[in-house]
């Protein structure tokens, strides 16, 4: 029997059709992954089985009956829920706190002790292990997220929806959650993994379903299928996906050599540990770490925007940590940073590509005139070297697919020709094709000379990508290795604190 039926649903925004006649059945005990790149119309989708929007037309059925959702509480009060990629939890309160959060039993005198009985049958049945009492800011990516799949089968979910959860999980916490999924699966329950890694489809799903435009292009068993076949169903056409290490000229002397780099955060905690390592002209340095181990510190203290407490960041025998960002940007230095918002940090969402590309060189014009046919010019440049999809270079940045947000953004700091280049996340969110374009991207500026310090997520995609990895640990470098001598279960150790004999010795693997 089918646990979700969707028939015929339709969504408009203005014009534009971002879901068109889509029809799926989810099982009852199954896992279903949702296959699409980017701009193709997942996110819209999901949020309608989630009652986030109302669809257009088309109906929504479960367990047999029709339903009808105006807010997210009416699709709970349904049994479908659903964990965001970022998560709607409260810092400040315990695991407790934020899975009871708008309990309203008892009124002002909740029975704590039958709820914290709830809640544990709740972990002892699909085997979760979290204190409840311990507050949000002390636990882990992966445990907040188990807070979440908690909380909303506390609120008595039966079809859980998640947005790519495995995006900040070491290879170990994966395996973790994958365990959990089977388990509730085994219990009946009904799940929706949208994530673009295939691997992970091939491994956790029972079939997957694969949209193109807007549209539902087919539901296929995975047991019938290879990440080859999915990413051309997903794509349309022949695609290889395959990322290459391309092979450059490395520079002789380093390009960057940080020395004893040591950085605090507001809480006066070491965020950066006495950091040492160097950066070498043709070379790709990845940076791997659990999120908030020290990545947004790194990027932020090279780029002058975080005071560093001690230390050195020797480039071009320049100290960076004592220059302004606007000295470090003429040196050559640029950093394309993605954070979990996109445009929250990187680009102004309301401001079109050329406005947005202007915003970036700014500095560099009249202080009382800014040239904006020649911000023009550089964004209609960007647009068609970088293959960025727009109907225009006055199009809102917000009405983009991530992939071509991406490119701008990146596209952006390469037209500024930089020496050293700093990129942080540039896989975030990205189907196989935009990944594809991205890394070309910087393969094309490796060959060219330029220094490139990676932060990534995906351990695959820097193991395949970077000439050397650097392993950090809450503000600590666990080594710097040799990807193609490491397995990835080891680097998912060190990310955890661990340390492993295969640590190379910094500097010679060449």
């Amino acid at each position: 029997m089918n646990a979700l039926e969707v028939t015929h649903l339709s969504k408009t925004f203005g014009s534009v059709f971002a879901n068109r006649d889509i029809s799926l059945q989810v099982k009852k005990g199954e896992i279903l992954a949702l296959l699409g790149e980017n701009g193709s119309g997942k996110s819209t989708f999901v949020n309608q089985l989630a009652g986030i929007y109302a669809p257009e037309s088309g109906e929504i059925v479960i367990d047999g009956k029709k339903c009808a959702f105006k807010s997210p509480q009416d699709a709970i009060a349904c049994g479908v829920g659903m964990v965001h990629q970022h998560f709607k939890l409260v810092d400040v309160m315990s695991a407790f706190e934020n899975i009871t959060l708008g309990e309203k039993q008892g009124g002002f005198f909740i029975k704590k002790n039958e709820l914290f009985t709830k809640i544990n049958e709740i972990q002892q049945k699909f085997g979760f292990s979290i204190d409840l009492h311990q507050k949000l800011y002390e636990m882990s990516v992966s445990e907040k997220q188990t807070v979440e799949i908690i909380k909303i089968l506390y609120q008595g979910a039966r079809i859980l929806i998640l947005d790519e959860p495995t995006a900040v999980l070491t290879p170990q916490e994966t395996e973790k959650l994958f365990a959990v999924l089977r388990r509730m699966k085994e219990n009946g329950c009904s799940i929706i993994i949208i994530t673009h890694k295939l691997n992970e489809v091939m491994e956790i799903s029972d079939r997957v379903a694969v949209m193109r435009k807007g549209e539902m292009t087919g539901v296929v068993e995975t047991s019938s299928c290879t990440e080859k076949s999915l990413a051309r169903l997903m794509l349309g056409g022949k695609f290889e996906y395959k990322v290459t290490r391309v092979a450059a000229g490395r520079s002789q002397n380093p390009v960057l050599v940080v020395k004893n780099l040591i950085s605090k955060n507001a809480y006066g905690k070491k965020s950066l540990d006495n950091f040492n390592f160097d950066l070498y002209g043709g070379e790709i340095l990845g940076v791997a770490g659990i999120v908030g181990s020290g990545q947004k510190e790194l990027c932020e203290t090279l780029t002058g925007l975080l005071r560093a407490e001690s230390g050195e960041a020797l480039f071009e025998n320049q100290n960076l940590l004592k220059l302004s960002p606007i000295a470090i940007k003429k040196l050559g230095v640029r950093m394309n940073f993605v954070p979990e918002d996109r445009l929250g940090m990187g680009l102004a969402a309301g401001l079109d590509i050329a406005e947005n590309v202007m915003m970036r060189s700014y500095s560099e014009e009249s202080k009382f005139f800014l040239d904006r046919k020649k911000g023009s010019e550089m964004a209609s440049e960007i647009v068609d070297r970088y293959a960025i999809s727009t109907p225009s270079i006055h199009n809102p940045v917000r009405k983009l697919s991530g992939g071509n947000i991406q490119k701008v953004l990146l596209g952006r700091e390469l037209e500024m020709h930089p020496k050293f280049l700093i990129v942080a996340y540039p896989f975030r969110g990205l189907d196989a094709g935009a990944t594809n374009n991205i890394i070309n991207m910087l393969n094309e500026q490796k060959k060219k000379g330029v220094a490139i310090l990676l932060i990534g997520e995906d351990i695959d995609q820097l193991c395949a990508l970077c000439d050397r990895l650097m392993v950090i640990h809450d503000g600590s470098i666990k080594g710097i290795v040799n990807p193609e001598q490491v397995t990835r279960e080891e680097i998912g150790l060190m990310m955890m604190g661990k340390s492993i004999q295969k640590t190379a010795e910094e500097g010679k693997n060449d």
